[in-house]
């Protein structure tokens, strides 16, 4: 296998899923959904098709078979969604506009992203779940805006279903072939250097605009010369 940041994660899953097994999926889903990188389900799921394709048999002596490994990457999925949906819901908008400022993101821009998903929350639920990236981080407004709880949880799950079940597929068909995603690896690498790249730029960009706004404030604020 080609070394790269991507490959690197997928031989730690590798490890922690043979080793743990159904329950190291469980904690690995819910920490994903939680939003905390680089745990992408994208590399999680996936391997575990392969360990389901060998009929691998993990901690505890729980077998990897489409009924544990969708099964448990759904609860841990929806587990982690709870727990952040429970975050947005005791922190609430104020202190995610709070954090939004340190992160150069005006609070007007929050607001909009809170209203929209006050009017399209469920829907918003459901599709977000299929998305990569995207899946991860829409718990918080949905505990934001209070979204009923019992429809956040089935909406979740059923978003979640078909995303799941097509990522453990994909290691079925790989097998022990698995090594075939070696470009994408480093396909995932660039794409993830050009995002960050991105990330870098559009922050300069904006910490460059507030500091020529806060410089212009005073000028436009002083009286022109000669006035009484």
């Amino acid at each position: 296998m080609v070394f790269s940041i991507s490959a690197l994660l997928f031989s730690d899953v590798e490890w922690f899923l043979t080793t743990v097994g159904i329950p190291g999926l469980l904690a690995l889903m819910f920490f994903e959904s939680l939003g905390i990188p680089p745990l992408p389900s994208e590399v999680i799921l996936p391997f575990s098709g392969v360990l389901l394709s060998q009929g691998a048999v993990g901690y505890l002596g729980i077998p990897f078979n489409w009924y544990t490994v969708v099964g448990a990457a759904l609860l841990g999925g929806l587990l982690g969604a709870l727990g952040g949906y429970f975050i947005g819901q005791v922190f609430g908008l104020p202190a995610l506009k709070r954090i939004g400022r340190r992160f150069f993101v005006s609070e007007e821009d929050i607001q909009r992203a809170h209203d929209f998903f006050a009017r399209h929350g469920e829907g918003t639920v459901f599709l977000s779940r299929m998305l990569p990236l995207v899946r991860a981080y829409i718990s918080y407004p949905a505990g934001v805006s209070r979204m009923d709880k019992p429809k956040f949880m089935v909406f979740t799950v059923l978003g979640s279903l078909p995303f799941t079940v097509a990522m453990v597929y994909v290691g079925v068909l790989l097998g022990d072939n698995f090594t075939r995603l070696d470009p994408y690896f480093t396909l995932l690498d660039v794409i993830g250097g050009v995002i960050l790249a991105g990330l870098i730029v559009w922050f300069l960009v904006r910490l460059r605009r507030r500091q020529q706004a806060r410089a212009a404030g005073p000028k436009a604020a002083a009286p022109p010369p000669g006035s009484p």
